[in-house]
């Protein structure tokens, strides 16, 4: 049994490195829960639509990491900082539940945490909302086939380039919007530009790697090609 997010951009992936006893699962009409330990999985009735997940669980401290409950361990701050992240960044991610029914996109509506014990370890609640289906819609329907044709006849303006310092609460995402428009999927460019200086710092910090540049800092001064 295993519990999977990922972000639907395929950036970065996170496995719960330990099970909770049980999930809480929402079906649009009723709340039902469902005992992980001791069962091996869940189970949910055909045709039922889930609108929502949730779980308490622990994230175990560096001396609690050889537990037979704990599989794939990950320091409990960096488990936090991650899903902190996400639900500031409003993410919508992939979630899976291995040997379960479950795979849909979701993002965090819920994230709260405290640290616990002598062994490091951090105990947390997480509640996941289903994330609306992306509706695309034509320019008739929305009725701006006029604008559009206006606004296609004048200049794209041009993308800003030059240097950039990382601020607290910054991500390539973020950035690659502030610089390029749209949706920021243009921050592999950015990465790729600052390879060395973002992964030098990222080891400044203790860190193996950036992880593609999930991790930077403030002070950090990018080039933005």
């Amino acid at each position: 049994m295993a519990i999977y997010l990922s972000e639907t951009t395929g950036n970065l992936e996170f496995e719960f490195p330990s099970m909770p006893e049980s999930i809480d699962i929402g079906t649009g009409t009723s709340y039902q829960s469902y005992k992980i330990i001791g069962k091996g999985g869940i189970n949910i009735p055909k045709g039922v639509e889930v609108t929502d997940i949730s779980w308490d669980g622990v994230f175990f401290g560096r001396k609690k990491r050889r537990e037979s409950i704990v599989g794939s361990w990950e320091s409990p701050e960096e488990c936090k900082d991650i899903l902190s992240g996400w639900q500031e960044n409003g993410t919508v991610l992939e979630l899976i539940v291995d040997e379960a029914p479950v795979n849909m996109d979701v993002t965090i509506s819920n994230f709260s945490w405290k640290a616990t014990g002598g062994f490091g370890n951090i105990e947390y609640s997480i509640a996941f909302n289903k994330a609306p289906a992306l509706k695309v819609y034509t320019t008739t329907e929305l009725k701006i086939d006029d604008f559009v044709k206006t606004v296609q006849t004048r200049p794209e303006p041009e993308k800003q380039t030059g240097a950039y310092t990382v601020v607290k609460g910054d991500n390539l995402w973020k950035i690659a919007r502030k610089f390029y428009g749209g949706s920021g999927a243009e921050w592999e460019k950015i990465y790729v530009a600052n390879q060395e200086i973002i992964e030098n710092t990222a080891r400044r910090y203790g860190k193996s790697s950036s992880d593609r540049g999930h991790w930077i800092y403030a002070g950090c001064v990018l080039t933005i090609p």
